[in-house]
């Protein structure tokens, strides 16, 4: 699902875009919100349209911070990845939920195949950054490395909470067969 093609194009775009080229930022906003938007739909459920909005205002009002180390993709999806746990955070402080964990309530389109409303429940059955990091890896095929970097967290504790996630999986999946 990644596209590396377009890394020195999304580069260049990128330049005109702090430069206060909108028509260069209407390229990058149609060539990656899709992606960006799939990620986040995972990752925080009904709230992924505004955070992937929110995401493309910053990447537009932070465009000179971006110096093409990395895809633009990845550079993007960390921006709306640390958007959904600044919300996580502000919703636990103001609830006083501090400890608990929530899961996004699946939102699944009418019609939608069983395996998808399948994968929705047992993705909500994870942490949000075991589910971050499985959908990252395995659904949109980005690399340790790179879902670490858009997640923002060492390489070591990305690979852990793939583990731990697809064991949770497994489990899970395991237990809906049993019954």
């Amino acid at each position: 699902m990644r596209d590396d093609g377009h890394a020195d194009e999304d580069w260049a775009l990128n330049r005109r875009v702090a430069d206060g080229d909108r028509a260069a930022f209407q390229l990058l906003v149609l060539r990656h919100e899709g992606r960006l938007r799939a990620f986040l739909a995972r990752a925080a459920g009904s709230d992924a349209d505004d955070l992937a909005q929110e995401a493309f205002v910053r990447a537009w009002q932070r465009a000179g911070d971006y110096r093409g180390q990395g895809s633009y993709a990845a550079w993007v999806m960390g921006i709306g990845w640390r958007l959904f746990l600044d919300q996580r955070r502000t919703a636990r402080r103001r609830e006083g939920l501090a400890a608990q964990d929530e899961a996004p309530q699946p939102n699944a389109p009418h019609g939608a195949s069983d395996a998808a409303i399948d994968a929705d429940r047992l993705l909500a059955g994870l942490s949000p950054q075991e589910r971050a990091a499985l959908t990252l890896c395995f659904g949109h095929g980005w690399s340790h490395g790179e879902a670490a970097e858009i997640m923002g967290i060492p390489l070591g504790t990305l690979k852990s909470l793939v583990l731990r996630g697809r064991a949770k999986a497994q489990k899970l999946i395991a237990e809906g067969a049993g019954s």
